[in-house]
């Protein structure tokens, strides 16, 4: 199973980005899949995520200006990211948890290689 993700880039403060992550492979389900991000110098953190039945989860620096979406069928999450901050400045990372494939093998977490987002002036 790989993640693939993409729609990283440079945007000004205030501007909108959208990140687009894909799961390909023998694929039977997904609990669920989001987006951290990891800052030069800072942990890893969450960004947001959702779950196969649709909840969802934001990190507090996010809560209101980014929305994640996911369709279940296609196996692809995004997130769509508004009113952009220099802070926001990041690789992007994509993980799904607990990936069943058709064989019946379970992965509990795998991950994307990461997107950049630059947000400067």
């Amino acid at each position: 199973v790989q993640l693939v993700e993409s729609g990283g880039g440079s945007v000004q403060p205030g501007g909108s980005l959208r990140l687009s992550c894909a799961a390909s492979g023998d694929i039977f389900s997904i609990n669920a899949m989001g987006w951290h991000r990891q800052a030069p110098g800072k942990q890893r953190e969450l960004v947001a995520g959702i779950t196969s039945g649709g909840s969802t989860m934001y990190g507090d620096s996010v809560k209101g200006r980014f929305t994640i979406s996911g369709d279940n069928a296609k196996n692809t999450v995004t997130l769509q990211m508004s009113n952009l901050r220099p802070e926001d400045s990041a690789v992007y990372y994509c993980n799904a948890v607990r990936v069943t494939t058709r064989n019946g093998d379970t992965d509990p977490e795998v991950w994307g290689q990461g997107t950049l987002v630059t947000v400067s002036s």
